[in-house]
């Protein structure tokens, strides 16, 4: 998954100004308790990351973006 089909994804899901929320302040136990924004910035690939919001929020991903 490239970086802007994973940003669409989020907003989406989330909304735009909740998305760059959620990547910034919500700290997610699937990424090793990070955010979003420090998990790309630690090199974890797009769809490691994608796959983490999708289990953090089940009922807030629709099935057709994950």
């Amino acid at each position: 998954m490239r970086l802007t089909d994973f940003w669409s994804r989020l907003e989406e899901a989330f909304g735009p100004g909740y998305a760059a929320s959620i990547a910034r302040d919500q700290v997610l136990a699937q990424l090793g308790g990070r955010t979003i924004e420090q998990a790309f910035a630690s090199g974890e690939q797009t769809h490691v990351v994608w796959r983490a919001v999708c289990a953090a929020y089940p009922d807030r991903v629709p099935a057709r973006l994950r």
